[in-house]
């Protein structure tokens, strides 16, 4: 997937002018450079928006996040609760699907019975 540069540094833009409109008159803390692609936004950040920024970026959760790994600590645990990072299955899901496969390797096959 491709992003453009004009979208990220458009939605970084209306952002902050979203968040500044509540209080117009509030003194400038800075400002803040995005470059993106070659393309540059230059923005005044005043405390509202600075707190509101914060707090968005602080607040965000990758959908693709589903917690830390039980065994390593690692953030790369996938759709089915498995770490990408150790290899264990995290969560009581992780512990059912453990306990049957010791289950289903501990009995034996009818098919290989003689």
């Amino acid at each position: 997937m491709v992003i453009m540069s004009d979208g990220v540094l458009a939605a970084v833009r209306a952002f902050v002018a979203r968040i500044h409109a509540f209080e117009p008159a509030a003194g400038s803390l800075g400002d803040l450079v995005v470059r993106f692609n070659g393309d540059e936004a230059r923005m005044t950040i005043t405390g509202p928006v600075a707190r509101a920024l914060a707090e968005a970026l602080g607040a965000y959760q990758d959908p693709r996040d589903h917690g830390p790994c039980d065994a390593c600590g690692g953030h790369r645990v996938d759709d089915n609760f498995h770490c990408l990072d150790c290899g264990h299955l995290n969560g009581l899901f992780g512990q059912l699907v453990a306990e049957r496969a010791a289950r289903y390797r501990a009995e034996p096959s009818p098919e290989l019975e003689g």
